[in-house]
């Protein structure tokens, strides 16, 4: 059980501290990093370890605890309620070799660390192109249905 996850709040990233605490949590959750009954660390630590007000970690947890992913407990802390990782995700899967081997020939070529995101966001983008129009279709669809 892990008892301790260390959040980094990257300051010139435009993407609110709150989000990126949801953010890694949930990147946690993907890779198995974090497991149920888990404990995340108190508001306090991470405005310690991070330097964001204890109202920033709150607020990250509560969209947590909305999404269903965490739990708090009074007295004893938040606590991961479920999971999100998948064995084809794990890091000892043959798609994740795949990539490790992959980002070394991009490396070797001389492609910066930007270089590779905005490569792997355009990829990314084009093959999942078609979840994220349903996605944006059914919310559009929510929308008109509101509205009339």
């Amino acid at each position: 059980m892990s008892e301790f996850v260390e959040f980094r709040i990257e300051r010139r990233s435009g993407i609110a501290a709150y989000q990126q605490i949801v953010q890694q949590t949930k990147q946690a959750l993907r890779l198995g990093v974090l497991m149920p009954g888990d404990r995340l660390p108190t508001a306090k630590e991470v405005a310690e370890t991070c330097a964001v007000n204890p109202n920033t970690t709150l607020k990250a947890y509560r969209e947590l605890e909305r999404e269903g992913l965490v739990e708090p407990r009074p007295g004893l802390g938040t606590f991961i309620r479920r999971s999100l990782a998948r064995p084809q995700a794990g890091a000892d899967s043959p798609l994740r070799g795949e990539l490790e081997a992959w980002m070394k020939r991009a490396r070797e070529a001389g492609l910066e660390r930007e270089d590779v995101a905005a490569l792997v966001a355009a990829v990314l983008e084009e093959r999942y192109a078609e979840t994220t129009a349903a996605a944006g279709a059914a919310e559009s669809l929510e929308l008109r249905g509101t509205s009339e």
